[in-house]
């Protein structure tokens, strides 16, 4: 064939092979279909638009996204995709939009409704049917032929997703917040509880809830204060109370002895002795009260702690009692002449303890005749030397004696 071609001109060369083109065409084109009715992967044939249509797995496959994920349908195939991913169609795509089944039956309704079995025009409800392109993360409303996608309390809209408002920025709460999706809570200091409108913090009385305080509780704003009874300190745990020793501190504090008690003390007398206030001691005269034991014959004589019951006449021969506690020896009486004229009996009593030496008491004798002679001495009671005599003179015609205890804290009783 090609040695004939070259053999012709040029024109009929041109002719030649266009005549082999058309006659290589005819035979496939009366053997083409008069159309296509074969779609790709995805789509399928629509008789009625006469075009290819996408598939919607998410509905003609069973469980076509597993576990957690979500089906999101695609031209020629489906995506899983986590339930909070959103998909951002691509309106301004090269690719042509897919093509819109046609109505099989002639809908003479208004947008967003459709007719029902009396050829009545209801609403659609896009929202549940799922006919309308709200994002995951907003809400659905229908509407009179409509819907409206609107983000949840607690979201606002940026851009096209709705994302959480965080309240706390606002100082919604007195104390602290807490930021929640969608929401938030406010949350107060110990000691406080929240008040009736949930943000404002009131103070919490402990005392009243049952606060561990062992004695007296005292309630302070956010907190309370543990105290204790007089005669009681707090423990370190701030709670608990413990018994003041009180006699620890101080010899001084009863003039005798102390006693601790259970949130005080006391303070105790020896017998014979009454306490005066309340930590004084005071002798009890049992002679004046007659709380004595004494015969008629005898007398009281009260001492510090005690008394003590005498004969009421202790004159022995040749003295003569003249009055309670005084004997005298007449001067008519032979037997008188190397005695003392008189004998007075007194009593005192003695306190013990005393610093010594000291001045227990003075008498002073007198006399009517310049130049007599007084001797003065202890004639009982002063076996170990208790006490001795320290004489003073003057010039008149007087001397005084002074009875002196020596340093032996005892009380002895003297016999003049």
């Amino acid at each position: 064939m090609l040695p004939f071609a070259s053999c012709l001109p040029g024109s009929l060369l041109l002719w030649a092979l266009l005549l082999l083109l058309l006659g290589a065409a005819s035979p496939q084109d009366s053997e083409e279909p008069d159309s296509y009715t074969e779609c790709t992967d995805g789509y399928e044939w629509d008789p009625d638009s006469q075009h290819c249509r996408d598939v919607n797995e998410c509905l003609t496959i069973p469980e076509a996204c597993k576990g957690e994920m979500k089906c999101i349908n695609h031209y020629g195939g489906y995506l899983c995709l986590p339930r909070s991913a959103a998909v951002i169609n691509d309106l301004h795509g090269e690719g042509p939009p897919p093509p819109v089944p046609p109505a099989q039956h002639p809908n003479s309704c208004p947008p967003g409704y459709e007719p029902d079995e009396q050829e009545s025009c209801v609403d659609v409800d896009e929202c549940a049917q799922a006919l309308h392109d709200c994002r995951p993360s907003q809400d659905c409303h229908n509407l009179p032929g409509s819907y409206q996608c609107t983000c949840p309390d607690g979201y606002r809209k940026i851009g096209p997703e709705c994302v959480d408002i965080d309240e706390c920025r606002y100082r919604y709460c007195q104390h602290r917040c807490v930021n929640l999706p969608g929401s938030f809570r406010c949350q107060c200091e110990p000691g406080f509880q929240l008040g009736p409108n949930n943000r404002s913090c009131v103070d919490v009385n402990e005392c009243d809830m049952g606060a561990p305080c062992e004695q007296r509780c005292f309630n302070s704003y956010g907190t309370f204060l543990c105290r204790c009874h007089q005669g009681y300190e707090l423990h370190r745990d701030g709670f608990s109370c413990s018994d003041i020793d009180e006699c620890s501190y101080s010899s001084y504090l009863c003039q005798y002895r102390c006693v601790n008690e259970p949130g005080r003390f006391s303070c105790h007398c020896p017998q014979g002795y009454q306490l005066l206030a309340t930590r004084l001691c005071q002798d009890i005269d049992e002679c004046e009260s007659g709380a004595h034991q004494c015969s008629e014959a005898q007398t009281c004589v009260n001492f510090h702690g005690g008394y003590r019951c005498v004969d009421t006449n202790r004159c022995l021969e040749p003295y003569v009692q003249v009055s309670d506690n005084r004997c005298l020896c007449p001067a008519s009486n032979p037997l008188c002449r190397e005695q003392p004229s008189s004998i007075v009996h007194r009593y005192m009593s003695i306190t013990s303890e005393r610093s010594v030496p000291a001045d227990v008491f003075q008498i002073q004798a007198t006399s009517v005749y310049p130049g007599a002679y007084n001797a003065f001495q202890i004639r009982a009671g002063n076996s170990q030397g208790d006490f001795y005599i320290r004489v003073r003179l003057w010039t008149e015609p007087y001397s005084s004696t002074r009875y002196t205890r020596c340093p032996r804290p005892q009380s002895r009783r003297l016999g003049l």
